[in-house]
């Protein structure tokens, strides 16, 4: 690793992304993992597991009220950080306020309370993503987006590690509670660092921040290029999201226990989640961007099938040896995953246009989130009523990664060039 790299990967520019992605997983990991966690054990089915993944829909439909974050502003801290730090507050308090009812007894309103929880964390990636494009200058947008990426994947340990193993001692209300604290770092970076100056010129109209984004994109690339875009975003993650959808009740099912899913099973991530973003970032930076996207998507893929080898194992009583194997399952996952992850989310913002990209980078992101949120919720009815079962189920996920990977020879073919942004970042289009 070369001096500049390191001065790069050391500098405040990367820790303040360390900031952003954290802020940005924790409240998805809380509706991922420790939110189900929670279902299953008051005795929810999988069915109803799988359909309350549709409460994420937020994460889907985010660019329709991005341009209303992109073109106001509250009359404090700035066109960014007001609305970083109104949302980091929000989801505080809604995290906190879920652990105090009874999925059984208060359904509705749990599900009232995930929805805003979704949306206030839709929104929070809103800002964070446009705050974090206009941050980074383009040639640290590979090593700000690893490293913003890992920092997402690190957060899920907070409600996937640290919760379970809590929830073994402590009551719901107080695990939701402590969970809802690990808001507070994002909200001290948001009132300790400044406004990019990329993001102090907003759009002059509501008509100009809604319509000019999608313009000046499809113009840009093209019509049929930015239809291929369209298309890798949403299909990329389609294996990886669907692999990782029932994941907590599949370890259940499988006979782990929740500290040892804590402990071992998700604490072993933190280690591959860290060296896969410090080997991630220097790859992308060596090897380039599309060839990147191909090894990294071909990693993804692979991780799947350490599932259904867990899968096939069945359940029994978790001993030493399978303890072992779930540990390097996890590991491999979390690493290929998060590298997957790295690399498309670079591949995004090199396709967006600095002064737009608020509504440009939802777009994109908003497809991603497709998988995850619409056909995630047929992951419980594919498993159950379909008669899958979790063996079929996953080898289903191995097979659906090889779409997006097609679509790489369009996108971005071996021995191409990444896409690029306009030269003149200060200067918006409109």
């Amino acid at each position: 690793m070369t001096d500049s790299v390191l001065r790069t990967l050391f500098s405040r520019r990367m820790l303040i992304c360390v900031f952003t992605g954290f802020s940005s997983g924790l409240p998805l990991y809380v509706l991922l993992t420790l939110t189900q966690a929670w279902l299953k054990t008051e005795g929810l089915s999988l069915r109803v597991i799988g359909i309350f993944t549709l409460v994420q829909l937020p994460y889907v439909l985010k660019f329709l009220w991005s341009p209303l974050l992109d073109r106001y502003a509250l009359p404090w801290l700035g066109r960014r950080r007001s609305w970083m730090a109104v949302f980091h507050i929000a989801l505080l308090g809604v995290i906190a306020w879920m652990g105090f009812l009874s999925p059984k007894q208060d359904l509705t309103l749990v599900i009232v309370l995930a929805l805003l929880l979704a949306f206030l964390s839709a929104s929070l990636d809103i800002v964070l993503d446009a705050f974090r494009r206009n941050l980074l200058p383009d040639i640290e947008q590979e090593l700000g987006s690893t490293v913003h990426v890992n920092a997402y994947r690190i957060a899920g340990l907070v409600p996937g590690s640290l919760a379970f193993v809590l929830a073994s001692y402590l009551p719901w209300s107080q695990v939701f509670l402590i969970t809802a604290l690990f808001m507070l770092p994002g909200l001290m970076m948001t009132l300790m660092v400044s406004e990019p100056r990329a993001s102090l010129r907003a759009p002059k109209t509501l008509r100009e921040a809604v319509i000019e984004p999608f313009h000046e994109f499809m113009t840009r690339h093209g019509w049929k290029p930015a239809l291929f875009i369209f298309a890798f975003a949403l299909f990329y993650k389609l294996g990886d999201s669907l692999c990782g959808a029932l994941t907590t009740a599949f370890y259940i099912e499988m006979n782990y226990s929740l500290k040892q899913i804590g402990l071992i099973a998700k604490n072993v991530g933190l280690w591959s989640s860290v060296a896969g973003g410090i080997l991630g970032g220097m790859l992308m930076m060596k090897i380039g961007l599309n060839r990147a996207l191909w090894v990294f998507g071909v990693l993804q893929a692979l991780s799947t099938l350490g599932f259904v080898v867990l899968a096939r194992m069945g359940p029994a009583e978790a001993d030493a040896v399978r303890l072992w194997v779930l540990s390097g399952v996890i590991c491999f996952e979390m690493f290929s995953a998060g590298l997957g992850t790295a690399a498309l989310v670079s591949f995004i913002a090199r396709t967006t246009h600095p002064a737009l990209v608020a509504t440009q980078f939802a777009l994109l992101t908003s497809l991603v989130a497709i998988p995850r949120t619409l056909i995630n919720a047929t992951a419980g009815w594919q498993i159950e009523d379909l008669g899958l079962g979790w063996f079929n189920f996953y080898w289903l996920c191995f097979f659906l990664a090889i779409p997006g990977m097609l679509l790489l020879l369009k996108v971005a073919p071996w021995n191409g060039t990444p896409p690029t942004t306009p030269i003149d970042n200060s200067e918006a289009t409109h």
